[in-house]
């Protein structure tokens, strides 16, 4: 029965069947990161050289030339990658680091680093509510608990 009346609701809406009956949760709020103002790179505007690696791998990582340098000519900006031994993925997570950078500098407040992070620090607050609230109630538990023994 709760699903037929989900289905004819014209909205998005959640059901839950409990055992009370059906429990409907309207217009569920999950937040979204505005990904429209992210700087789109203009390949004119990079230099990209590859250069000999460094760390752990031994010789295959030592002798070839798998890290890739980008630097974006109007900012000045220097990204050096060598996360993988591929070269073409080095390529595509030195421009993702790129595009995040140049996110941060024009948009400021409004990037997408910015808005995760503001995301996950009212997640945090939440959860600190929901635990101090619940300390809270424990206590006053314990307190009535503990007056009612002989």
């Amino acid at each position: 029965m709760y699903s037929l009346l989900c289905k004819a609701l014209p909205f998005n809406t959640k059901c839950v069947n409990n055992a009370r009956g059906i429990s409907l949760t309207l217009f569920n709020k999950k937040q979204t990161i505005d990904h429209s103002k992210v700087p789109i790179i203009n390949e004119n505007e990079l230099e990209e050289m590859f250069v000999k690696g460094s760390g752990p791998g031994g010789s295959a990582v030592n002798k070839n030339a798998n890290c890739v340098v980008l630097k974006h000519k109007p900012t000045g900006i220097v990204i050096k990658c060598h996360e993988s031994r591929c070269v073409e993925d080095n390529r595509k997570i030195a421009r993702d680091k790129l595009a995040k950078k140049l996110d941060v500098i024009e948009n400021g407040n409004e990037s997408v680093e910015a808005q995760k992070k503001a995301i996950m620090e009212k997640k945090n607050a939440q959860k600190e509510w929901k635990r101090k609230k619940l300390e809270t109630l424990k206590k006053d538990w314990i307190e009535r608990e503990s007056s009612f023994k002989p």
